[in-house]
């Protein structure tokens, strides 16, 4: 997201703890398994994140736009293990140095950028060469049909759902962006018990050796 969404927001926070029992925090636990140094999450959403770091992450810098969910994020940071610091910002322009971060982590946030390759160079910019891009993404499904819904459905889906767009190629944008991907997991995960299968990916892509 890159405005506010209020109405959005805050369907978002109350449906986040059944979608993480349903399997999004096993998801989560798993992007960030074995990352060290110093993080960037961005689209940090409430916080969901924040208590699943592994130690040998020594802080987290939390980059959320909507007012609303930062406020819950920053709750949440507080009560985290390791140092966390939830501000305000958007993926195309983070707060932050170059080459400042060992990681970075997306989660359910390249969906709803204006434009996914200006977001990715920005993440390029804060990452030390070699630095990892983690990334839990939800993307245009690989059945005809259901792609052919999804983008029948991305204009009125964009307007009420804070920006985000079902129907986008993020894998192959993360490709064409420069990184090399070095795992990428493909499954279909329900967000609700009414709700069908969409196609998500998760993995890890590494920023090239030498900065732009």
């Amino acid at each position: 997201m890159t405005s506010q969404h209020p109405r959005f927001a805050r369907a978002y926070a109350r449906a986040v703890p059944a979608i993480n029992q349903r399997g999004g925090t096993e998801h989560r636990r798993s992007l960030l398994a074995g990352l060290r140094g110093r993080v960037i999450e961005i689209g940090a959403g409430e916080g969901s994140s924040f208590g699943l770091y592994p130690a040998t992450v020594e802080r987290v810098l939390g980059i959320e736009p909507d007012d609303y969910l930062r406020g819950l994020a920053a709750a949440k940071a507080k009560f985290a293990d390791i140092p966390v610091t939830v501000v305000p910002g958007a993926a195309e322009n983070i707060p932050a140095a170059d080459g400042e971060a060992d990681a970075v982590v997306v989660s359910l946030v390249l969906c709803s950028v204006v434009n996914q390759a200006t977001a990715l160079a920005e993440i390029r910019r804060v990452l030390r060469p070699g630095g990892t891009l983690a990334f839990y993404e939800h993307v245009r499904s690989n059945r005809r049909v259901f792609a052919v819904v999804e983008d029948l459905l991305t204009p009125a889906w964009e307007r009420v759902a804070g920006g985000c767009h079902p129907n986008r190629e993020t894998l192959q944008e993360i490709s064409a962006a420069g990184f090399q991907v070095l795992d990428a997991k493909r499954f279909g995960f329900s967000a609700g018990p009414l709700s069908p299968p969409i196609a998500h990916i998760l993995g890890r892509a590494m920023s090239p050796a030498e900065p732009r």
